[in-house]
């Protein structure tokens, strides 16, 4: 079942079942033609804004990473994407799914993301795209950047 599919039995949209909501900051990033155009105006819609660019110097809430096997090395990619991001923000990772041009095995998610500082909380169904929740650990004595 789809993402949006799930959220119409409960009422939302497919955004606020991803944890979007008015008032955000969100950053899109690898952003290409073959991104999903529904599922970002939904985001749009949700957050009563449009979401920023990679040039924004913005304190970040929610970075929405597209991302294709092709694209480099995904570790690097969600470093520079955690650095404006609040200490309570989080990463959706958006990748095409098994079987389609650009599949990212959901393996190299899960492996970019700790060494990236992140971790995976959340997969869900989005139609040809798969996404995964990354949030940052929680803040405490000694931790390092």
């Amino acid at each position: 079942m789809v993402a949006a599919t799930e959220s119409d039995n409960t009422g939302g949209s497919a955004a606020q079942k991803l944890g979007f909501t008015s008032g955000l900051v969100v950053q899109e990033l690898g952003w290409d033609e073959d991104a999903d155009d529904d599922l970002r105006a939904d985001i749009e819609d949700a957050i009563g804004a449009d979401m920023l660019d990679e040039d924004a110097d913005d304190v970040i809430d929610v970075v929405l990473l597209w991302w294709r096997d092709d694209d480099g090395d995904l570790v690097d990619a969600l470093m520079d994407a955690i650095a404006p991001l609040a200490d309570d923000g989080f990463v959706w990772v958006i990748s095409p799914k098994t079987g389609t041009t650009g599949h990212v095995d959901p393996s190299e998610i899960a492996e970019a993301a700790p060494t990236a500082g992140l971790t995976q909380t959340t997969v869900v169904s989005l139609g040809n795209w798969s996404g995964s929740r990354l949030v940052q650990p929680k803040a405490r004595p000694g931790k390092r950047a």
